[in-house]
């Protein structure tokens, strides 16, 4: 419950002051919120399968954006942070929809 109150607080921070983003972090922001909804989408899948940590949901997710973030950065660097960013796109694109699918199974059992 503390985590859906801590989104729709930051959704709605964010819509009332329209923050901005520094033209040189602008390639690493849809990582980290595709790399965020990774880690809450696991979150809310533990939750309902009752194994939820708060822990282990707090290291997943400043983890997973980190991680994510500086795989970019190093390809930016590399010459190839395009690819890099389509790759990590990809990959957590593919575990958001197999927990959206496992939350799916759990909420109507089909």
């Amino acid at each position: 419950m503390i985590v859906l109150l801590a989104v729709a607080l930051g959704v709605s921070l964010g819509l009332v002051l329209e923050p901005t983003v520094p033209l040189d972090l602008q390639p690493y922001l849809p990582i980290a919120v595709v790399a965020a909804l990774d880690a809450l989408f696991g979150g809310i899948r533990a939750w309902l399968e009752a194994i939820f940590d708060d822990r282990v949901f707090v290291v997943s997710f400043v983890a997973n954006v980190l991680v994510a973030s500086l795989i970019v950065y190093v390809g930016d660097k590399l010459g190839v942070g395009g690819q890099l960013s389509t790759s990590i796109i990809v990959v957590l694109g593919i575990r958001i929809f197999s927990n959206a699918a496992a939350i799916r199974r759990r909420l109507f059992r089909a």
